[in-house]
């Protein structure tokens, strides 16, 4: 196997999540990984949706928010960590005005 070479590496990118547009989802990087802001007022709520294929880590920069997975509740504040599997359903719900960054990753089996 080879070593990567400095020629070879992927650019180094780097961005501030409050220069980003877009409301409730900004997109944070091009390609892959995915990675979203996501920003949400209190009381606003995304419907529940699937990310097949995916693995997510959703990590609570500020406020507080339920996140229902499945049939399952889970109330999260900032500095909040969870990580799941994007075939479940998954719909957040802003208990007061929050921001999340999430991170949505090829499924590797």
């Amino acid at each position: 196997m080879s070593e990567p070479t400095a020629d070879s590496a992927a650019p180094t990118e780097r961005t501030v999540l409050e220069d980003l547009e877009g409301t409730p989802h900004a997109r944070v990087f091009k390609g892959e990984p995915q990675t979203i802001r996501l920003t949400l007022s209190a009381g606003d709520s995304i419907a529940p949706h699937q990310h097949p294929d995916r693995q997510i880590v959703f990590y609570v920069l500020e406020g507080r928010l339920t996140v229902t997975l499945g049939e399952d509740e889970h109330e999260l504040e900032a500095g909040d960590i969870v990580r799941f599997d994007g075939d479940q359903y998954v719909s957040p719900e802003a208990i007061e005005d929050s921001v999340a960054l999430l991170v949505l990753a090829p499924r590797v089996d």
